[in-house]
């Protein structure tokens, strides 16, 4: 696998927030978003066996891992390698995927975050897949203006999601615009800054 990162920190976003976390972060991505915070892992990494990667999670034996890029599903096959594994142990696993590859057959090894594609971010998301989210896994749109909140909300409007829904400000933006526009049009979303931002961690 390529991987560009291996490290623990506290889990900055998303259902598990805040809790210790294992970090396998995978090299490459196929966008390149306006608010990308890993840039670094679009590109480059280096080539770690799986069994390589697997050893280094049992010497942590941590209680969640988060999987992560680039886009780790750019590796798909290769994550199929470890996954089961991870599983197996019992693990707590997270895979953080911007909504552009299928990933059904992923699920039953992880809760799946997907993070749609507002207009400001200068990409777009494949919306099908959001009918593949279970209870389980969790939807997630970074936000800047009130046009990303009426994007989200029309994705909303017209796709039925069952996971926990989150509206993630871009760092540093009006804050207070955000919350009026969730509260205003009542949605059922939850409001989420990145921890690991204003803690200062990776």
């Amino acid at each position: 696998m390529k991987i560009v990162e291996i490290f623990e920190s506290l889990q900055g976003e998303g259902k598990n927030q805040g809790r210790p976390c294992f970090f396998i972060r995978l090299a490459g991505c196929n966008l390149s978003c306006r608010w990308c915070d890993t840039v670094y892992a679009q590109s480059g990494g280096t080539e770690i066996g799986c069994e390589e990667i697997l050893e280094q999670c049992w010497r942590k034996n941590p209680h969640l891992v988060c999987i992560t890029g680039g886009e780790p599903l750019l590796q798909k096959d290769a994550l199929l390698s470890i996954l089961p594994s991870l599983h197996k142990r019992g693990t707590a696993i997270d895979i953080e995927t911007n909504g552009t590859i299928a990933f059904i057959d992923l699920q039953p090894y992880a809760s799946v975050c997907m993070d749609v594609k507002c207009p400001s971010s200068g990409e777009t998301s494949d919306l099908s897949l959001l009918s593949a989210i279970r209870p389980t896994d969790s939807v997630k749109f970074v936000i800047m203006d009130e046009n990303d909140c009426r994007y989200a909300k029309d994705v909303l409007d017209h796709h039925s999601i069952a996971g926990e829904i989150f509206f993630s400000p871009v760092c540093g933006t009006n804050y207070q615009s955000i919350i009026r526009y969730i509260l205003e049009n009542d949605l059922q979303v939850r409001f989420q800054l990145q921890l690991h931002k204003i803690i200062g961690v990776k």
